[in-house]
């Protein structure tokens, strides 16, 4: 019996749901944090992109843009202070940073140590591929140890990729700097 109620309407999505209990997903450490990749690109059929990033005092993001794809950062524990588009502001547990695609910024952990849940819109295999590229996949489900910023192979992938538009080293005021210290 051929039931029009039971057919799939060739409009609607074909993925399946994403499951994934705490701890679960791929695991990166990448610039002296734990990245958790919770959804991918190729999962959300390009919809988003969802990763759990574990981080420590003082790490810095390079000042960069995201050309096709914004990103959103809700701080789940802890406290990290932004640069958007030239203004610095801190984000403290529970409140949110959404940045649009093509815009300038960069991040910098103030607390001891912060959780955030992070989504591109849309998702964006090649910021996973990057991160992938630059990071190692994690050992263990821990902080991996503080190292410097590698900016030459950041920038090398970024260019490779075409995610993520390296602009300079982190712009953080010395204060903001000294706060982390």
């Amino acid at each position: 019996m051929n039931d029009p109620r039971h057919q799939q309407d060739p409009r609607m999505p074909t993925r399946t749901a994403i499951i994934r209990a705490q701890g679960e997903g791929d695991a990166v450490w990448f610039n002296s944090d734990l990245f958790t990749f919770k959804a991918t690109a190729d999962e959300t059929e390009q919809a988003f992109t969802l990763f759990e990033e574990r981080s420590q005092r003082g790490k810095a993001t390079p000042l960069h843009l995201h050309p096709k794809a914004d990103e959103t950062f809700w701080v789940i524990e802890g406290e990290i202070r932004v640069h958007v588009d030239g203004a610095e502001t801190t984000v403290s547990r529970g409140g949110v940073a959404s940045v649009p695609r093509g815009m300038p910024h960069a991040m910098l952990v103030t607390s001891e140590t912060a959780l955030l849940l992070t989504i591109v819109t849309p998702g964006c295999k090649e910021l996973e591929m990057f991160f992938r590229e630059v990071g190692q996949p994690a050992t263990q489900r821990t902080l991996p140890p503080s190292a410097p910023l590698p900016m030459d192979t950041i920038r090398a992938s970024a260019m490779r990729h075409g995610s993520v538009v390296i602009l300079g080293p982190p712009p953080f005021k010395p204060q903001a700097a000294a706060d982390s210290a």
